[in-house]
């Protein structure tokens, strides 16, 4: 039998390495991978569309996979509503008008490329840097994908940086680009203050928030609340072989790790964290939304996210003013510059079901969604690696009827809840 060699930089190679770098992106070790179901279609409708479960938060549409293209719409059908007609009356001409609307989500290609060195580079260690390159893009994705997401929920970035942040500032030239889509202050229906023991509606609390208006889980509770009461809520989160899904509705909170602190300090802290452990009795087998830094209260299900939106006194954020609901208008807000020294704001996100849509591509080098290709030069003798994916983003929002007729942006599946929270 002989034996086959794959050189380095064959196309067989090449496609190898992309798998690698794919599989390791999707296994990224955060919350928000974990709120993506699963990619096999489970109805004829997700099969034409080529999405994931629409139970979840995260929803990825891979229909760019298989046609050209650099754009897929979203549609939203409106839910029947009215009286019906009684008796003999006469039904015909009488039918409901299906409503619709729609978004689109754009992709792009963002790749990072990374310099492995010379001839004598690899040399002089005994490390192989060809690997190391490799590792690291697959780290870097992670990280990349994760604060996409993020950033595209919240609604904004925030002023939080560090070496892990591959996001840039609102502020900087390249952002709009990295972000591909336009990145939506939440809506006036979906944003909320806390106001002392009250959730205040609307980004203009931000003016007036002080030191004292931390997140509790009395808040939570007013949050559940106001879910019963609306019309139409975030859809409820459906996880694989969820048992209660039905009876014991569950949605989920990404609490900043300074909200989550404040949480932890609550008197019924021992609940807090059994309310989840019950929860997840329900499942078949034990999701990963689970494990970690956990808690439930009132349905909802706190997770701690390893990175905050956050906005210090003075800074400014763009918010939707109630004048401004109908067309979603977004105007600058500063949060309040006389909020105490050492505190600053946080937004921590409600999630329901289809909150984000994430559209893929495919590569060139690949023909997947990510990519991996090495360029040597310098006359063969300096290594140069790229990682590359063709993806795009943005937050499902959709004109929804209020109650009365009209048609008002409505983010689908999250609501922004921005509370004090102390930095040391």
């Amino acid at each position: 039998m002989a034996e086959t060699n794959v050189a380095s930089g064959s196309s067989i190679a090449v496609k190898h390495y992309s798998a690698a770098l794919f599989a390791n992106t999707l296994k990224g070790a955060s919350a928000m991978e974990n709120l993506v179901g699963p990619v096999e279609p489970t109805s004829a409708m997700q099969k034409v569309a080529g999405q994931t479960q629409p139970g979840m938060p995260l929803v990825r549409i891979d229909n760019l996979l298989k046609s050209a293209g650099d754009i897929v719409s979203l549609d939203l059908v409106d839910t029947v509503s009215g009286e019906p007609l009684m008796g003999d009356v006469n039904r015909e001409g009488k039918g409901n008008t299906l409503n619709f609307s729609s978004m689109e989500i754009k992709i792009d290609l963002a790749s990072k490329v990374i310099d492995a060195g010379g001839s004598m580079s690899q040399q002089r260690t005994k490390h192989n840097l060809r690997e190391i390159a490799l590792a690291q893009l697959s780290g870097y994705f992670p990280r990349l994908d994760t604060q996409e997401s993020l950033v595209h929920l919240a609604g904004a970035r925030g002023s939080q940086t560090g070496t892990d942040w591959a996001v840039p500032l609102q502020s900087a030239a390249n952002f709009s680009s990295i972000m591909v889509n336009p990145v939506k202050a939440p809506t006036y229906n979906r944003h909320f203050v806390v106001n002392g023991a009250n959730l205040t509606q609307g980004g203009a609390q931000l003016g007036s928030i002080v030191s004292t208006d931390l997140l509790r889980l009395g808040h939570l509770d007013n949050l559940r609340k106001r879910l019963d009461d609306m019309d139409q809520p975030l859809q409820s989160v459906k996880l694989a072989g969820d048992r209660a899904a039905q009876t014991s509705k569950m949605w989920v909170f990404l609490a900043t790790p300074n909200q989550y602190s404040v949480l932890l300090t609550e008197g019924s802290l021992r609940a807090f964290q059994q309310n989840a452990v019950n929860r997840a009795a329900y499942l078949d087998t034990r999701h990963p939304l689970f494990a970690g830094e956990v808690g439930m209260w009132n349905g909802i299900l706190v997770i701690k996210n390893e990175r905050a939106i956050r906005f210090l006194p003075s800074e400014s954020t763009r918010i939707v003013t109630s004048g401004n609901a109908p067309t979603a208008t977004e105007t600058d807000q500063p949060v309040n510059p006389a909020l105490t020294s050492g505190y600053a704001v946080e937004r921590g996100l409600l999630l329901g079901a289809q909150a984000l849509g994430i559209a893929y591509g495919k590569t060139k080098v690949s023909g997947m969604q990510f990519g991996w290709k090495e360029h040597w030069y310098n006359f063969e003798s300096n290594l140069e690696v790229m990682g590359e994916k063709v993806c795009g983003k943005a937050k499902v929002r959709m004109s929804v009827d209020d109650g009365t007729g009209t048609k008002v942006p409505t983010d689908f599946g999250v609501i922004a809840v921005d509370s004090a929270v102390p930095l040391t």
